[in-house]
């Protein structure tokens, strides 16, 4: 679904290029429409990305893994309503005004939905969790906010020019000078959009019930979630990290060659701490807060391969083997944490405190 987005996305985004780079518009307004749509190209991208890795709620996942805030069942509706407000930006900030009326009318419904939706986005987002950073949440955030921005600046634009031909126009026949005269009138004119948009919102629900959309997806693509501040469903019990890391079986080898320090306590239980399971504690600690995507992948990857591998590991002699075959592994984490931690001797012994 993600890989089929960005390839519709594709053309949206080269078009919106294109015009940037032949539009005759003053340098300035050139370098602010490039670096909005260009945060908007890469916020939307990772989204996508971050999405592709997340899961319905009926899913035990990993605590360092976190709930889809949109249902994958009901995500046609929400990305199908999306696209077609991007379209709408894209024709609005291409011809503006000047072309069908049907098309303006068509093009400033959908913006305006997208309006909408996005709005719904960020209120379900917003909702704290605490296996997402502050830093990260934002990250999810900026696309829909950037989103709302850029189609605020085009409808207001096609709002002030609008009320600006309604002033100057007028009509022969009666009906659409009494149209003219309200619109002249009207601090309102988008509720009137809304108004008009209501027909053609049935229309493709009905088209996408045809595809095996039901006629309420676009409120339980937020409901059919969990976690997020629409959730309505609930999850299954989070899969706790109760094996061990090859690092902390490698520290039950023979002391003199893995070095024990003290003892520390990992998922209640008492375990040998020595100098290279703390330096891989405080590697992964770091990345899980800085890089959670890479996280969620060297996690899912150890899970499959490294944890069934350490329960084999239950003699001395195995552990010293593993200790020192994992010391190349220890000495690039210590680069990491060296290279990415202000006080990376205090997170290293800050590790499995008792």
């Amino acid at each position: 679904m993600n890989a089929v987005l960005l390839i519709l996305l594709l053309p949206m985004i080269v078009f919106a290029y294109i015009r940037l780079i032949k539009g005759e518009m003053h340098w300035s307004k050139k370098i602010g429409w490039t670096f909005l749509i260009t945060a908007y190209v890469l916020f939307w991208t990772w989204f996508l990305l971050e999405y592709s890795d997340t899961n319905d709620y009926w899913r035990k996942i990993d605590t360092s893994v976190f709930y889809s805030p949109i249902s994958a069942r009901h995500s046609l509706t929400f990305w199908v309503f999306h696209l077609l407000s991007v379209m709408g930006l894209l024709s609005l900030w291409h011809k503006g005004r000047n072309q069908a009326p049907l098309v303006l009318v068509f093009s400033s419904m959908f913006v305006l939905f997208g309006v909408i939706l996005q709005g719904l986005v960020i209120v379900q987002l917003v909702h704290p969790w605490d296996y997402i950073s502050r830093a990260h949440q934002m990250g999810l955030l900026l696309g829909p906010i950037i989103h709302i921005f850029i189609s605020i600046l085009l409808l207001f634009s096609l709002l002030k020019n609008e009320m600006k031909l309604a002033n100057e126009r007028t009509f022969k026949h009666s009906g659409l000078q009494f149209l003219n005269e309200k619109i002249k009138e009207s601090e309102h004119l988008m509720l009137w959009v809304l108004i008009l948009f209501l027909p053609v919102l049935i229309v493709i629900t009905l088209v996408l019930i045809l595809f095996g959309q039901e006629y309420d997806s676009l409120a339980k693509v937020f409901t059919e979630t969990t976690t997020w501040s629409f959730s309505q469903k609930p999850h299954p019990p989070y899969i706790e990290h109760q094996g061990h890391y090859l690092c902390t079986v490698a520290a039950c080898g023979s002391p003199r060659i893995v070095k024990p320090l003290r003892l520390g306590k990992r998922a209640g239980q008492d375990i040998i701490v020595n100098r290279q399971l703390m330096v891989a504690n405080a590697f992964e600690a770091l990345i899980q807060d800085r890089f959670p995507r890479a996280h969620r992948f060297i996690r899912k990857n150890y899970d499959t391969y490294g944890y069934p591998l350490s329960k084999d590991i239950t003699t001395p002699f195995k552990s010293n083997m593993t200790y020192i075959l994992m010391k190349p592994l220890e000495w690039f984490f210590l680069l990491f944490v060296y290279s990415f931690s202000e006080k990376p001797e205090q997170l290293i012994h800050s590790q499995y405190k008792l």
